[in-house]
């Protein structure tokens, strides 16, 4: 009887502490993530799962110690880069975030509004996204934090869309086994390219600073401040292991999947739509309108993210009032951020860039400018004015060095085929 309550009161307390590193990690796989697995799986078939593997503790290691900035300094990583580091760095890290996060939304917005196409064939694409951007300004606006918090968590139950798929279509799970756990590599540039995209779409430096800033907000929204000891740090760390090992096994089952169905029918994936209704002819009806509600209910979640870490990296760099429990009188120029990146994603979709296209090149850019933030994270944890007595222990260097080390190699052997041209 007392091991039944003991183990329901751990449960209760385990989906108590789940909050900012479930969001950031379900926001992962946003779109953008979306795209990249399904043309992983279509062009390469399940080469690449392995990947799943790598890059779980890789990214735990570096949004472990996001957070652990936004606990300690009770601010946002823009904020911590301002008063202790030079202006260069600063605004180095502006030019890198802003215009891959704005590419970003406009191609999830894009993705959102093809699958919605797709779904009620009557509506044209178009119509949909100006729908779509239109509810995600009022929302955000409209809605305080706690309340956005909450509508974030539910929306992360959209990821668990893409673990049913795979069970609808029966792999050959011997085969699924042998390259999760034998890394299968070719050192052509179409591979390494997909490589770097993989690292920079699951390493994504925008949910560098939205984690840091939520960490730093829910310390701010408590009744009084938390003191940061050992069982705080050890909440924090289950609830971005939890997000993060969540975002892996959802890019796992979308290669999966995509892997099975896609591979040698469909090698070139052009449109997020293409990649869904791919589906419904070799995998069934059933398995398509998941995989496409799936797309709405991650671009959901992550528009917000997108938007508001911009939003938050702007206006801390500016010295704006910024803040999503703040009405929009008291933040106007934060909330002018939010509501241009979403206007000026929804206009993306007018120019003629193809939405899967630019999905993959965002997380590509992403692949490439990632190492310049890593080594600044990792040197802001390793530095005792801003960390206190909470700075690095040995494994967190060794894999935040690890993740520095992987993702500037696939960045220069990127760049090293796109000069051969090969």
């Amino acid at each position: 009887m007392k091991t039944n309550k003991s183990q329901h009161k751990g449960l209760r307390h385990f989906f108590k502490i789940l909050g900012p590193g479930l969001v950031t990690g379900a926001g992962d796989d946003d779109p953008s993530g979306i795209a990249t697995y399904s043309q992983a799986g279509a062009q390469f078939g399940l080469a690449t799962l392995w990947t799943a593997l790598i890059t779980f503790p890789l990214m735990a290691s570096i949004q472990g110690m996001c957070a652990r900035i936004g606990l300690v300094t009770c601010e946002g990583l823009t904020h911590t880069l301002k008063h202790n580091y030079s202006k260069f760095i600063l605004y180095l890290m502006l030019v890198f975030s802003v215009p891959a996060t704005v590419l970003n939304i406009g191609s999830d917005i894009a993705g959102m509004g093809a699958v919605s196409h797709l779904l009620l064939p009557k509506v044209p694409a178009y119509l949909f996204c100006i729908v779509i951007t239109a509810l995600l300004m009022f929302a955000i606006v409209q809605f305080p934090y706690q309340k956005i918090s909450s509508i974030l968590k539910w929306l992360c139950l959209s990821m668990l869309l893409y673990i049913i798929v795979p069970f609808l279509i029966k792999p050959d799970w011997g085969s699924v086994l042998r390259n999760t756990f034998v890394p299968t590599i070719h050192f052509d540039k179409d591979f390494i390219q997909t490589l770097v995209a993989i690292l920079g779409t699951t390493i994504s430096p925008y949910l560098f600073f939205w984690q840091t800033t939520m960490e730093a907000e829910d310390q701010q929204h408590k009744p009084r401040k938390l003191v940061v000891s050992r069982r705080v740090l050890s909440d924090m760390k289950q609830d971005v292991n939890t997000g993060m090992f969540a975002s892996n096994l959802v890019m796992f089952f979308i290669i999966l999947t995509t892997g099975v169905v896609l591979h040698g029918h469909i090698k070139q994936i052009d449109t997020v739509e293409q990649a869904a209704k791919a589906l419904e002819p070799l995998a069934g009806k059933m398995s398509y309108a998941l995989f496409a509600v799936g797309v709405l209910g991650t671009g959901f979640l992550a528009i917000p993210i997108l938007a508001g870490s911009l939003s938050y990296i702007v206006s801390e760099t500016f010295g704006w009032s910024q803040g999503l429990d703040k009405k929009y009188y008291e933040a106007k120029g934060f909330y002018a951020i939010i509501l241009l990146s979403l206007g000026v994603g929804l206009a993306i979709n007018f120019v003629g860039l193809s939405p899967m296209k630019a999905l993959v090149y965002t997380a590509i850019l992403y692949g490439v400018t990632a190492p310049v933030m890593i080594a600044v994270i990792l040197h802001i944890c390793n530095n005792p004015k801003i960390m206190q007595k909470h700075t690095n222990g040995t494994l967190s260097n060794i894999l935040g060095f690890t993740t520095l080390v992987v993702m500037t190699a696939a960045a220069v052997t990127l760049i090293y085929f796109q000069v051969k041209g090969k």
